[in-house]
């Protein structure tokens, strides 16, 4: 890395800075960039630009849009009365992907994490209960981690004195999977949900 200009190393370093990229993908993209069009470095670099300059959360769900509400809150077709609570804004694509959701959603911004300094008041629970109202129906669809169960768990305390339909995303085996390949914490979940047939 001695031989490396000093701005490689710093794209190395920003790309780094990135989820789920590591040094070696980050010098990888990095010496791709180099090799391509200016002119493509240039899109590359307005559409970041244009996602910061553009892009900001739904007033209402608080998931990303261009516009004050997103097109999800917008839409007359959606089941106003049943509200899906995620963890973040990419989860709403998550289910959005399997065309089986036709209510709205509420987005936390976050989990409960006390280690880390989030609790309550940084996440966005003021406003999902001003969205509530009597017969509405509410899935908590946060992660199975200790956070999410803890946030889910949380909500669930806050939520149990209004007269609403409250529910948690089904958690077992998944489909096509060998039983010898799954934790005993998934099979006691797996268990512990069980249906009737």
């Amino acid at each position: 890395m001695k031989s490396l200009p000093n701005s490689a190393k710093k794209l190395i370093q920003e790309f780094s800075n990135l989820p789920g990229i590591g040094k070696k993908t980050a010098q990888r993209l990095t010496f791709y960039i180099l090799q391509i069009e200016e002119e493509k470095v240039s899109s590359l670099s307005a559409a970041l630009l244009e996602l910061k300059e553009k892009i900001h959360n739904c007033r209402v769900c608080n998931g990303i849009t261009e516009d004050k509400v997103c097109s999800i809150c917008t839409d007359p077709n959606r089941d106003c009365n049943i509200i899906c609570v995620v963890e973040n804004s990419h989860d709403i694509i998550v289910f959005e992907k399997t065309n089986g959701f036709n209510g709205r959603y509420h987005v936390l911004g976050g989990t409960l994490s006390p280690l880390d300094g989030i609790g309550p008041d940084d996440l966005n629970i003021q406003s999902l209960l001003e969205r509530i109202d009597d017969g509405m129906e509410v899935i908590l669809a946060t992660n199975s981690n200790v956070e999410g169960e803890t946030t889910a768990l949380y909500l669930t305390k806050i939520l149990s004195n209004k007269e609403i339909s409250l529910s948690r995303l089904a958690r077992g085996i998944p489909i096509g999977s060998d039983l010898g390949y799954i934790d005993s914490a998934t099979l006691v979940r797996a268990m512990e949900g069980r249906t009737s047939v």
